[in-house]
């Protein structure tokens, strides 16, 4: 299917609202695709993990369309964001609500190093997955005791705690991770197009 004519039967899907949002992503059924993403996560260099499915939210889907099909501007950049919260990500979440509903952690003392979220860098790709395995974020984590972290997100704002910008997926891991200082946590994303 072309490019322009698969961009228009999309948006026409989801402005009737003929979609699915799953725990897997969001299913278009009448064109048949799904787009959903995983975060992948390890330790000190250690074997890497799946950690869990996310949820492309409803502002992450519009700025995908709007940037790779509209007139908006790709941002400066994609960014990770950890959190500590137990609510698992709903549909209507957003940039503007996600540091206070998910608990972002935010602290340079009891969270990472970073004094902003670890950039996202993505590699191109000819497939219908893209990533940023090959040059993955690296937090460094600070902590008195322990720090637990519950889930990740990507957003187009690098300011930890921000309210700009959008959210583009967010994920409750399946199990928290627990750190302890000085670990450095390796974090990877990758969004998934299938027909």
């Amino acid at each position: 299917m072309p490019k322009t004519h698969l961009r228009r039967e999309a948006e026409r899907e989801i402005g009737a609202q003929r979609f699915d949002i799953t725990p897997q992503g969001l299913y278009l059924p009448r064109l048949g695709a799904m787009a959903a993403g995983e975060y992948f996560g390890r330790v000190n260099g250690g074997a890497w993990a799946k950690e869990g499915d996310n949820l492309i939210v409803t502002e992450g889907f519009a700025h995908m369309l709007n940037v790779a099909f509209g007139s908006t501007p790709k941002p400066a950049g994609y960014y990770l964001a950890i959190f500590s919260g137990n609510t698992a990500p709903a549909p209507n979440w957003t940039a503007a609500s996600f540091a206070a509903v998910a608990s972002e952690i935010v602290s340079m003392t009891e969270g990472h190093t970073g004094a902003t979220r670890p950039a996202w860098t993505a590699a191109n790709t000819n497939t219908g997955s893209i990533d940023n395995m090959a040059t993955v974020a690296s937090l460094t984590i600070a902590t008195a005791g322990t720090l637990n972290v519950t889930g990740a997100a990507l957003l187009t704002s690098n300011q930890r705690g921000g309210t700009t910008g959008a959210l583009v997926s967010a994920s409750l891991y399946a199990a928290a991770r627990t750190f302890q200082n000085g670990d450095v946590y390796e974090l990877g994303y990758r969004i998934n197009l299938t027909t």
